[in-house]
């Protein structure tokens, strides 16, 4: 293992002013994607919209420091016959792959969910790395619900997280360690703090059990955030102060990156969150975002499929892009949204 270049690489990924893209939706949840904008989703159709993405030339090169991609989508040539990785490379921006093979019901832990795809892991990674991908992602998803979670769930979940970790830093490649509290409950933002806080200590403590090199990876984590049926949902500053008070009791300083997931905010929630996040800097790690839906809606929209769209569809991913990025520096103000629309 070369730490040296997957502190290079991790730290990349997290350089102020930029953030990684999720484009590694499954072929399922691409697939209701298509449907509320009434597109196919064959996989011509898939290739289409991702290349429309990675050819958004400001965007790309300006705001974008890596892209997660889905399996089907990392073996995949533009229309010209370009692999998909090369645009992502030729962008200025990382390559990286979802790894993990979605959750399994959790065994005798009702209601509860595990991640799966450690077996034959090592191989893959193998051949991710030859295709050009440089980090990976493995998420794990915790419920908050009555009973749960149960410490079950959060230490079986933590240790998949941390073998998968290993398993991709022995391949020289930088983890995305992603263990996500849901939004989804109706629980207030305390509960989620503490159940975070939970999640977040066991996982490094099963990091460090299992020898991975903090310094060689990224953390995924979700923002302490009221549970969206809560009558009691939390102002920006309130997500941003807890947030930010959560991640310095439970992060080590030796992780270079924090990469927020958006987790079924809206657009300008995800980015007035890590916007004032910023105002409470300095911070000991970079701090930016790595959202999949509050950067693509906008653009899947603009595009609905046309190729006609193109130029509208990259416009507007172009914009979330800048915006976001600008909360990476606590630059964004809410009337440059409106400016643009």
């Amino acid at each position: 293992m070369n730490l040296t270049e997957l502190n290079r690489i991790a730290t990349a990924m997290v350089v102020s002013g930029k953030g990684i893209l999720a484009a590694d939706e499954s072929s399922g949840t691409i697939k209701k994607r298509f449907d509320a904008i009434g597109v196919e989703s064959t996989e011509g159709n898939r290739r289409d919209y991702r290349e429309m993405l990675f050819r958004s030339k400001e965007a790309m090169s300006q705001y974008i420091s890596g892209v997660i991609l889905y399996d089907e989508t990392i073996w995949q040539d533009a229309k010209d016959g370009t692999p998909l990785v090369k645009l992502i490379e030729q962008s200025g921006a990382i390559p990286g792959i979802k790894v993990d093979e979605g959750t399994q019901a959790l065994p005798m832990c009702p209601g509860e969910l595990v991640t799966v795809g450690l077996d034959k892991l090592a191989e893959r990674l193998k051949k991710y790395y030859d295709r050009g991908a440089r980090f990976a992602k493995w998420r794990a998803v915790i419920d908050i619900g009555s009973g749960i979670p149960s410490m079950t769930a959060i230490s079986v979940n933590a240790h998949a997280l941390a073998r998968y970790a290993a398993l991709c830093q022995a391949a020289q490649i930088v983890p995305i360690v992603e263990p996500e509290v849901l939004m989804d409950g109706d629980h207030d933002i305390d509960r989620c703090y503490d159940v975070t806080s939970r999640v977040l200590n066991k996982t490094f403590q099963e990091l460090r059990v299992q020898r991975v090199a903090l310094e060689g990876m990224v953390l995924k984590p979700n923002m302490a955030i009221s549970g969206k049926k809560s009558p009691k949902q939390a102002s920006v500053e309130e997500v941003a102060e807890k947030t930010i008070r959560l991640l310095k009791a439970c992060v080590p300083a030796a992780v270079p990156g924090i990469a927020f997931l958006s987790g079924g905010q809206s657009d300008e929630e995800a980015t007035a969150h890590l916007n004032a996040m910023h105002k409470l800097g300095p911070l000991p790690w970079g701090l930016t975002f790595s959202y999949g839906r509050a950067l693509q809606a906008a653009p899947q929209k603009a595009w609905s499929g046309k190729a006609e769209n193109v130029a509208a569809g990259q416009t507007a991913f172009s914009h979330r892009a800048r915006m976001n990025g600008l909360a990476s520096k606590g630059e964004w103000q809410s009337s440059l949204e409106k400016k643009a629309a």
